[in-house]
């Protein structure tokens, strides 16, 4: 259908009718993607963003959860261009929803049903290039989920001379990720072909559209990936590296080492671009393994799509969480005890083993463990039952009459320090999720001499809802969050038990007070999130003028009002961490007494190890007077946390009980750090230049 109104008196020889058409209706099944066609017809032949071309978009639709869905307009010559992605929750309904380019509200700021007109979310105006409108343009609805079904009563598109534009996205400081589906329709599973560059070059470098992509130009297998995550307009992904037939190949990209696996999480629920990347680097600095990050851009089949963090997926591999390749034929001894990475998180009964026992104080609480590595479509009945054993002994252990006692108790079990690390990094940023969900474990082969490689806790994953005041009475930085076990997924609660160990309360207490002297100081953090801000200083712009959600109530809730500029935002999230540390201070469990670190296996106590000079110039000397140190791992790291030189300890050294590394003087002065990692144990020394 077509409605025709005169519109604007263009010039004396020239007048330009505003031109609606009227699409048709269709149902909205679950997991599924729905095209209605309209035809549009009597138009000139080439739409752009100056004179004349597509300026409103309007939707009646039904469904009974809106943040399913994900709507584009799709022009005769295919460019898409999006409207709205997951937006309003739970709530029914998109009526008389008109999208236009240059209304006063976002739609990120409206409520369900969304009755009036809104800037739409993405970049409609991509469609006005100067392709010739007439012909058949498509409402293009996808539902990412399941359970919830619906129906598009109507749409509506109007052409006239107040074109929607778009920004054209051309260059960035930040590395450009391009991805383009050529088609395929992203969903939450199976994974999709589509073409990915990457195109950096090099830190402070500008990096162009244009350019050649230097770093990756290939296949990937692309799918929605995350939970509440996945309920917001801006989408995480999941993907893989593949070659042209769809099989699976390991590729480095942006300086990460080569894996297939990798993600690319979003930040609409973070408007500080740091709320991820800090844990990860603290958990990294401790010595413990956490997923590389790195800051991009990203355009998706042709569209800005804000900043990501592209990074590594967590997974068994050398250099990741770095444990022994279990195969299926590996049933009988030392083979079948590593190893295993597991996990709290949303579970079924095909994935996961309830657990033998309830946290104290929640008395028949269901606690389920989640099978990771090997997967659980492929780990066999010896192995479950295998990990499953040593699961239940250390419980036993922990919740036994002689849980403290070193050697009958839990610390046969655990890997102590990964616990209290993961502790510290979660509290600190109190974390909601850290002790309910994606919440890791792993246990690697033990050892042919008989010595038993315990759990570790780690990596520390999703900080979306951390390091922010999301209920009331929070704001002076308080409350714990470790035994906060009856949530929406139920917590093992295991640090109830831990801190009532005086030995691991000191423990604990001794590595808080050592830490804030060094990555947990303030001027430290403060200084990691101005980097942070620094790299998006340009592209937060871009991503805000995207999404439209600064300034707005989106995401996870929070008391405070939301910030008003990005600036706002950056000195809100230091705020915050200045009134979390001031109270953990002053409530952080345990004493400093004695506090001598042995307890943690702490090379620099055991082995007598200082540095010098320092400050140094151009070398500097390890010396250690007792112990063996052969074989361990060296690694000088910057203030950052980035490695600059990495070197193994010979023979030859220990003889000597020293180690001199040359060749520092083009280092710039400040603060770095040496790491030493010998197997569970580790140091960190601090250097100045």
């Amino acid at each position: 259908m077509k409605h025709t109104l005169l519109c604007l008196f263009v010039s004396i020889s020239y007048t330009v009718f505003c031109q609606t058409f009227t699409g048709g209706s269709g149902p909205i099944n679950d997991n599924a993607t729905i095209d209605i066609p309209v035809t549009v017809s009597g138009l000139p032949a080439s739409i752009d963003t100056v004179n004349f071309g597509l300026e409103t978009v309007c939707i009646n639709l039904e469904h009974t959860y809106n943040a399913d869905l994900t709507v584009w307009i799709v022009a005769p010559d295919g460019t898409t261009g999006l409207l709205f992605s997951n937006i309003g929750g739970g709530d029914d309904n998109f009526t008389n929803t008109c999208l236009n380019a240059d209304a006063a509200a976002s739609l990120s700021s409206g409520i369900a049903p969304f009755t009036g007109t809104f800037k739409p979310l993405g970049q409609m105006g991509l469609v006005n290039n100067g392709q010739n409108p007439n012909g058949s343009w498509k409402l293009r609805v996808n539902d990412n989920y399941g359970a919830d079904e619906g129906n598009v009563i109507s749409f509506s598109v109007t052409f006239g001379n107040n074109p929607a534009g778009y920004f054209a996205f051309s260059s960035s400081l930040l590395p450009i990720v391009e991805i383009n589906t050529n088609g395929n329709v992203i969903q939450n599973d199976p994974k999709v072909m589509a073409d990915m560059k990457i195109r950096f070059n090099g830190q402070g470098i500008r990096n162009y559209m244009t350019d050649a992509p230097n770093d990756y130009n290939g296949k990937i297998g692309i799918e929605y990936r995350g939970n509440y995550s996945l309920s917001l307009p801006q989408k995480p992904y999941a993907f893989e590296t593949w070659d042209v037939n769809g099989n699976v190949i390991d590729s480095s990209l942006l300086g990460m080492p080569a894996e297939s696996d990798w993600v690319l999480l979003a930040n609409y629920n973070d408007k500080s671009f740091a709320r991820n990347i800090l844990p990860f680097h603290i958990f990294d600095s401790m010595g413990n393994y956490a997923t590389r990050m790195r800051l991009v851009d990203v355009v998706l089949n042709g569209e800005y799509q804000g900043i990501y963090l592209l990074g590594e997926k967590i997974k068994r591999d050398n250099n990741r969480v770095d444990v022994n390749k279990l195969e299926p034929q590996e049933i009988t001894g030392i083979d079948l005890t590593g190893g295993y990475i597991l996990k709290i998180d949303y579970w079924d009964n095909d994935n996961s083993w309830q657990l033998s026992h309830s946290p104290i104080g929640f008395p028949g609480l269901d606690i389920h463990m989640v099978y990771v590595y090997p997967k659980p479509d492929e780990i066999v009945l010896q192995q479950k039952t295998y990990i499953q054993n040593f699961i239940d002994d250390y419980e036993n252990a922990l919740y036994g009459s002689n849980f403290a006692h070193p050697g009958l108790g839990y610390r046969a079990y655990i890997d102590v320090p990964s616990f209290i690390d993961y502790f510290i990094v979660n509290e600190v940023c109190r974390n909601g999720d850290g002790f309910k969900k994606s919440r890791f474990f792993s246990k690697d082969q033990d050892k042919s001499d008989g010595t038993v490689k315990k759990l570790k806790a780690g990596p520390v994953w999703d900080f979306d809802w951390a390091e922010k005041d999301m209920w009331g009475g929070s704001e002076d930085g308080s409350q714990f969050i470790y035994g906060a076990c009856d949530q929406d997924v139920d917590a093992p609660g295991w640090y109830i038990r831990l801190l009532e160990d005086t030995l691991f309360a000191n423990e604990l207490r001794c590595r808080y007070d050592d830490l804030r002297r060094s990555i947990l100081k303030e001027s430290y953090i403060n200084g990691k999130i101005d980097s942070v801000a620094q790299a998006v200083n340009e592209s937060q712009a871009w991503h805000y003028q995207t999404w439209g959600h600064l300034g707005s109530a989106t995401g996870t809730p929070e008391v405070q009002a939301p910030s008003q500029t990005y600036a706002e935002e950056v000195q809100r999230l230091k705020d915050w961490f200045h009134r979390r540390l001031t109270w953990l201070d002053a409530n952080m469990p345990g004493t400093l007494n004695g506090c001598s670190m042995m307890g943690m296996q702490d090379l620099v106590n055991a082995n007598k190890i200082t540095a010098y000079p320092n400050p140094f110039s151009s070398i500097i000397t390890i010396e250690w007077t007792q112990g063996d140190l052969a074989g361990a791992q060296l690694a000088i790291r910057d203030g950052s946390g980035r490695i600059i030189k990495t070197q193994k300890i010979s023979e030859e050294s220990v003889y000597d009980k020293s180690l001199t590394i040359t060749d520092l003087q083009e280092l710039s002065n400040g603060v770095y750090f040496i790491e030493l990692v010998k197997g569970d144990e580790r140091a960190m020394l601090k250097i100045i230049k």
